[in-house]
């Protein structure tokens, strides 16, 4: 399953609590990320800068890192993508991860939210966790290159019948509970 959404509309904490529920590991491209720049990786020096602007890292990077972490053995269970694929380029390449090792994806649940709420809540998260990606410019650029690259990828999939569009408004729990109703619906759980 993929998990998406526009920053600040909960995948990560969503993503958690679905891996737990359904003991299906999350794989979040944001955490890797962070990891390889924290570890001053050669992957983390170049992502930093793209990260710290508040734009995405490109598909080569992003790709190979995918690649990676899905030819780990800790999947037989399943998975959980929370942030990739963002651009329709990204859709082709897992497409095509996914085909060689004889998988596909049961679902995409989109997180929705308004940009105003999600602008103060990663103002929030900013001043809690004091990440240098969450200013209010470069929170404006990320929601801006979602709304233009990431729409793609919501179209594709709604396309192809495995979309699911849920709140990320309300308390955490009533989301949860939301997308743990939409994920039995799809028979995967």
């Amino acid at each position: 399953m993929l998990i998406i959404g526009p920053p600040g509309s909960g995948k990560g904490t969503q993503a958690e609590r679905i891996s737990e529920r359904l003991s299906i590991v999350a794989i979040s491209t944001g955490d890797i990320f962070r990891a390889n720049v924290k570890g001053q990786t050669r992957l983390g020096v170049e992502a930093k800068k793209y990260i710290d602007a508040g734009d995405f890292v490109p598909d080569s990077v992003t790709n190979k890192m995918v690649r990676d972490r899905l030819s780990e053995t800790d999947l037989e269970n399943g998975f959980l993508l929370d942030g990739y694929p963002r651009t329709t380029a990204q859709v082709d390449y897992l497409d095509q991860i996914l085909k060689s090792g004889d998988q596909k994806l049961d679902g995409v649940l989109q997180l929705t939210a308004d940009d105003e709420e999600l602008v103060a809540r990663l103002l929030g998260r900013a001043k809690e966790t004091g990440r240098s990606d969450d200013n209010e410019a470069v929170i404006r650029h990320r929601l801006d290159l979602y709304h233009q690259q990431t729409e793609g990828v919501v179209t594709q999939y709604a396309q192809r019948g495995i979309l699911t569009q849920l709140d990320g408004i309300g308390q955490i729990d009533e989301v949860t509970e939301r997308i743990m109703q939409s994920i039995r619906a799809l028979q995967v759980a």
